[in-house]
C-alpha cells in the first residue's frame, strides 16, 4: 500500500474522537509511563510533562507522520537506579542528557552512511547480553522492593503477599487479557496491589493530603560528572539498536516503511532529542511505546495526530500535583513484584535477540564475547576508581564491542 492509498483508507476523524482516542492511548502508557519514575526516584509529575514535549518534539522532527507515543524507558530502568545510588540524581540526569546526544550522533550517521555499519559494530552477539545484563544487573533491587527490605512499615509476610498479588494480577493479564485490557497488565497489577494495601492498612497519604491540587513538576537541573556520563552512554546503545524494531513493526501495522519516510535518520534524530529534553527537566529517557503500537493495531486509529493530543493531555495532567502524590504512595512491595517480572522480560529480549541471530553460541568466539559480557556486567567487575570508573552496563557494551571488533570472525560469518 502506498502513502497516498494509505492516507485514504484513514477515517476522518471528528475533533471529540481525537480527544477520546488520544487519552484513551496516554491510558495504555500510563501505567508503564509512571512505573519508571517511582522505581527510580524522579517525579512521576515530571514524567509526564517530559513525555509530552517529548512526543512533540519528535513528531515536530517527523512532521507528524509517525502514530506513535513517547514515554519513560524502561530499558534504563536499572542504569538509572545504578547511577543514582552513586552519583546522584542531577549527575544521572547529565548521563542521560549525554545519552540523548549519542542517539542525535547515530541517527546523522544513519543519514550519511545508512544502517549497515551500526549492525556491523552492534551484532546480535553483542546487543543481545548486554539488553540481559540491563534486565538482570540489579534484580536483587526487585526482591528486596517485593519481600519488603525497602519498607519501614510493611514486614516480611505483608510484603510477600502484595508483591505475588500483584505479580500474578499482572501475569493473568498479560496471557489471558483480551482487547484493550491486554495492553494495560502493568496498570492493573497496580490497580490490584494497590487495592489490596489499602486494605491492609499499609498506604501513608501524608504526601496527597499535604500537596495542591496545581503546582509545578518538581523539575531537576542535570550537572556533568564525567563518572555519570561514562556509565550512562553504552546505554544508549540497546535501545538505539531496538528503535529500529520499533519503527518496523508500527510500519507494519500502518503498511508504510517508516525507514524510508520520514526516514530512520529523522525517527532516531526525534527520539534523541526527546531524550535530551527530557532529562534537562528532571524526566526519564523516552522512548517508543510497544503498548501505544498495540492499541493502534487493535483501534486502527493511524492518524499520528492523535498521538499530538495524548501529548497535550499529558502536559496538562502533569501539573495536577495531587495525582503525583498519590502515585508516590503505592508501596514499595506493589512496585516490587511488578519489577521481578519486568527485569526478566527485558533479559528475555535480550536472549531473543540472540536466538533470532541463529549464531551457534557455543562457537569460541561467540562464546567468549557473550560470557565475558554477562558475568563484566552482572557480576560487578570494575575498571578504574574515581572519576573515571567502568562497570555494570557501560563496561560490559564497551567490552562487548571491543571484542567483536578484535577478535577474528567465524569464516562461515
Amino acid at each position: 500500500m502506498t502513502d497516498n492509498t494509505a492516507a485514504a483508507a484513514m477515517p476522518t476523524e471528528s475533533p471529540l474522537r481525537t480527544l477520546l482516542t488520544g487519552a484513551q492511548m496516554l491510558f495504555v502508557a500510563f501505567g508503564a509511563l509512571v512505573l519508571v519514575p517511582l522505581l527510580t526516584g524522579l517525579d512521576p509529575n515530571v514524567a509526564l510533562f517530559t513525555a509530552g514535549i517529548g512526543t512533540l518534539i519528535f513528531h515536530g522532527v517527523t512532521r507528524v507522520s509517525v502514530p506513535v507515543f513517547l514515554a519513560s524507558s524502561f530499558a534504563f530502568i536499572a542504569p538509572i537506579q545504578g547511577s543514582v545510588a552513586n552519583y546522584g540524581i542531577p549527575a544521572t540526569l547529565g548521563g542521560l542528557m549525554v545519552a540523548g546526544l549519542v542517539y542525535v550522533t547515530i541517527s546523522q550517521f544513519v543519514r550519511l552512511k545508512g544502517t549497515a555499519w551500526l549492525h556491523r559494530l552492534l551484532p546480535p552477539v553483542v546487543v543481545g547480553p548486554v539488553i540481559m545484563v540491563i534486565g538482570l544487573a540489579l534484580a536483587p533491587v526487585a526482591v528486596d522492593m517485593a519481600t519488603g527490605e525497602t519498607s519501614d512499615n510493611i514486614g516480611y509476610g505483608a510484603a510477600i503477599f502484595l508483591s505475588m498479588a500483584s505479580l500474578l494480577v499482572t501475569l493473568v493479564l498479560a496471557v489471558f487479557g483480551r482487547g484493550l485490557i491486554r495492553l494495560v497488565p502493568i496498570m492493573g497489577g497496580i490497580l490490584a496491589g494497590y487495592g489490596l494495601a489499602l486494605v491492609m492498612g499499609v498506604v501513608d497519604f501524608t504526601p496527597v493530603h499535604g500537596s495542591a491540587w496545581l503546582s509545578l513538576p518538581s523539575f531537576t537541573a542535570p550537572s556533568f560528572h564525567w563518572a555519570a556520563i561514562l556509565f550512562m552512554i553504552p546505554v544508549a546503545i540497546a535501545p538505539a539498536v531496538e528503535h529500529i524494531g520499533d519503527m518496523i513493526a508500527i510500519g507494519s501495522v500502518t503498511r508504510r516503511n517508516y525507514l524510508e519516510k520520514p526516514g530512520l535518520h529523522r525517527t532516531l534524530l526525534g527520539d534523541g532529542l526527546a531524550t535530551t529534553a527530557a532529562a534537562l527537566f528532571g524526566g526519564p529517557p523516552n522512548t517508543t511505546y510497544s503498548e501505544v503500537t498495540g492499541a493502534v493495531t487493535l483501534t486502527r486509529a493511524f492518524n499520528p495526530k492523535i498521538m499530538v493530543v495524548a501529548a497535550c493531555i499529558a502536559i496538562v495532567l502533569a501539573f495536577v500535583g495531587k495525582l503525583g502524590a498519590l502515585l508516590q504512595t503505592i508501596p514499595g512491595p506493589v512496585m516490587g513484584g511488578i519489577m521481578t517480572l519486568l527485569f526478566g522480560s527485558i533479559a528475555v529480549v535480550g536472549m531473543n535477540t540472540l536466538v533470532r541471530a541463529g549464531k551457534p553460541l557455543t562457537a569460541p568466539r561467540n562464546l567468549v564475547v557473550v560470557s565475558l559480557v554477562l558475568v563484566f556486567g552482572i557480576g560487578g567487575m570494575q575498571f578504574g576508581n574515581g572519576q573515571f570508573t567502568l562497570q555494570g552496563v557501560s563496561l560490559a557494551a564497551l567490552v562487548g564491542i571491543v571484542l567483536n571488533w578484535v577478535l577474528p570472525r567465524a569464516e562461515e560469518e
